[in-house]
């Protein structure tokens, strides 16, 4: 899927027409209430006949082109699961005076890292999650990261361990995310957890955050997944691949689609639900997509906007606009699967201490 066949969401999307068999058939169900008779001896009838059609026909192609998809609001039901989980922490320290706790570990300077490792701070204190945060200055050794999991390891009062990515240059990420104790990969990255939810039969102790936010979504607004042909765009392992395993799991029917993937759009446009994750602007255009199809975006690019006070505007891997037209429900960007990250990694910390503690 070469960049350059990819441009920028259009404001002028051409209309949908009503497909021609529905018209076809419209047409012969007017054309039998009329006496055969009559459809061969009187001309004016004929007439009006023709004149109504057309008048039924424009009108209801109107209306297709007005249709909108559903709003899959991930930032309202982001907000019932925090309210969820607030109401189950209080409950567990009332219980067995235990609240859970949650470590991130920061290295380095970035200040989209440090907003993240931020909002999540703000999330664990409003639902009543412990947090703990470590900062390393970016030319820290691997060796100095590896000592701060150890300890939380070794912490009973930590439940989940945070390492918060992209690490700098100099460190083997690898080593670093296979450090953390299984028990505590509240992020889902261990290779333990992911050979699990890969196999059939066994179950990973924590999935990977925004994948099984884009589940979630999907199960929150009752859509069917079972039996359905879905297509995954990207392959990365914190959202590509176990976003397919986890759509296999719910018995769908799963294509992968990458860089080195032929025919992208002949593809995509088989599916009953997409699940995109390239990291490309605007790149699935309403041409690729089935009517009726189900999208999630998991995609946030930043693109120059001389309108917005920052410069830019942050849109998804899926032209919002054109998709809207065709697909029976969307998620936005922003407010789509984003607050679904953060809410599944409160969601993991909770059942960790849960799981630890033996507290139903």
């Amino acid at each position: 899927m070469a960049s350059s066949i990819f441009s920028d969401c259009s404001s002028s999307t051409t209309a949908r027409l009503l497909p021609f068999n529905k018209i076809r058939s419209g047409v012969l169900q007017f054309c039998r209430s009329v006496p055969l008779h009559s459809r061969t001896a009187n001309p004016s009838l004929i007439r009006t006949t023709t004149q109504r059609l057309s008048t039924w026909s424009t009108v209801t192609v109107a209306m297709t082109t007005e249709t909108r998809a559903k709003v899959i609001d991930g930032k309202s039901v982001a907000k019932q699961i925090r309210y969820e989980i607030t109401g189950e922490i209080s409950r567990m320290k009332d219980a067995i005076s235990i609240v859970p706790g949650l470590a991130v570990i920061l290295v380095g300077d970035r200040k989209d890292s440090a907003t993240y490792v931020r909002n999540k701070k703000k999330a664990c204190e409003a639902v009543g999650i412990t947090s703990y945060e470590e900062c390393l200055p970016e030319n820290s050794t691997e060796q100095e990261v590896l000592k701060l999991i150890s300890g939380f390891n070794d912490d009973p009062s930590v439940h989940g361990i945070l390492i918060q990515l992209p690490l700098p240059c100099h460190m083997n990420e690898e080593n670093i995310l296979n450090a953390v104790s299984i028990e505590k990969d509240v992020d889902g990255f261990h290779p333990l957890n992911i050979g699990r939810l890969a196999m059939r039969g066994r179950e990973p102790l924590f999935v990977p955050c925004t994948p099984k936010g884009c589940i979630e979504l999907l199960h929150r607004y009752r859509i069917d997944i079972k039996g359905k042909r879905a297509v995954v765009i990207g392959r990365s392992n914190i959202v590509g691949m176990p976003a397919a395993l986890l759509l296999q799991r719910e018995d769908a029917t799963v294509t992968i689609l990458h860089s080195r993937t032929k025919n992208p759009e002949e593809i995509t446009r088989q599916a009953d639900i997409i699940i995109s994750a390239a990291g490309q602007p605007n790149m699935v255009r309403g041409s690729w997509i089935k009517p009726g199809a189900v999208i999630i975006d998991v995609g946030i690019n930043p693109v120059e906007d001389a309108k917005s006070p920052r410069g830019y505007r942050l849109v998804g891997d899926i032209c919002y606009e054109e998709a809207c037209k065709i697909a029976s429900a969307v998620t936005p960007v922003p407010g789509g699967v984003g607050p679904m990250t953060i809410a599944m990694l409160l969601s993991n910390t909770l059942s960790s201490a849960k799981r630890t503690h033996n507290f139903k």
